[in-house]
């Protein structure tokens, strides 16, 4: 017969085992919880780059030469995250866009050749938070600098928001793509045909550069990038252009962070292209 002493001690015992079973299962969980966490902020870091700065700032496949621009995905044409609905603050200089939307025209393949690849060309990006003008580089990206002419002659960047900034390890704002706006992340948008990358071999990325994102090899659409702070890229972004003027726009649009508080994401600021234009000269 059992005791009541010894059945005390059976019941002390099958307690302890219980809250012991109970502790492995927790720690279990906490290590499963921690798992999908590392799992989840991995996606969230690599899927903003689709064609990147997420064509996303940026492809999730594209590595920076250092160890903190690694952590950010290079300019692709994807998004970092769908866009939420966050309070947006006033930005210095910057003020509400012009009226309009993108026309969103499509064509089926690259336009025909007509810049001068011996020329010079200029591009005016007038934002609603200040003007930004780039010398086209004809010589050296001729294929790029003619769709970027021909699309801007088209109207085809007016009143497209500036839909990415990143602001740890790589430093760019993405801009071109028809499809970013106030409900829409933007991200994936083009003008319907690509064309062949130009001039990699060697290309770098200092404060200034202006350059096409990407999806992969030869993806290059109408969306690219703008550099506001020197930035280690793998030469995978075909660079076409440098900031002649307006570089501190970019930096006061930087200054103000992202939308959603997180290195990647999309411009405080709501950057707008009201017109773009490109001129021989």
């Amino acid at each position: 017969m059992v005791s009541s002493e010894q059945r005390r001690r059976q019941l002390a015992r099958d307690k302890y085992e219980r809250q012991m079973e109970r502790r492995v299962a927790a720690q279990a969980a906490r290590k499963r919880r921690n798992t999908i966490l590392g799992a989840s902020l991995a996606v969230v870091v690599l899927a903003g780059g689709g064609a990147a700065i997420g064509t996303g700032v940026f492809s999730s496949d594209n590595k920076s030469k250092n160890d903190t621009a690694a952590a950010q995905p290079a300019p692709t044409q994807a998004v970092p995250t769908a866009l939420t609905t966050p309070t947006r603050k006033p930005v210095e200089g910057c003020t509400d866009p012009a009226p309009g939307k993108p026309n969103g025209k499509q064509w089926q393949a690259e336009p025909a050749m007509t810049v001068d690849a011996a020329g010079t060309y200029t591009a005016t990006l007038d934002t609603n938070c200040g003007k930004v003008t780039i010398t086209l580089d004809a010589a050296k990206a001729p294929h790029t600098v003619n769709s970027f002419a021909f699309l801007s002659g088209e109207q085809y960047f007016d009143h497209t928001k500036c839909h990415r900034l990143t602001t740890n390890g790589i430093f760019v704002l993405q801009c071109g793509d028809p499809t970013a706006g106030a409900t829409s992340p933007g991200g994936t948008g083009g003008p319907g045909y690509k064309f062949a990358d130009e001039n990699l071999t060697g290309a770098v990325y200092p404060a200034g550069t202006v350059a096409m994102a990407n999806s992969g090899p030869g993806t290059n659409g109408s969306q690219f990038f703008l550099v506001y702070k020197d930035t280690q890229l793998d030469p995978k972004y075909t660079p076409f252009g440098k900031i002649t003027g307006g570089l501190d726009v970019l930096q006061k649009i930087a200054a103000a962070g992202t939308l959603e508080g997180r290195p990647d994401g999309h411009p405080m600021a709501d950057v707008t292209l009201n017109s773009v234009t490109t001129a021989k000269g």
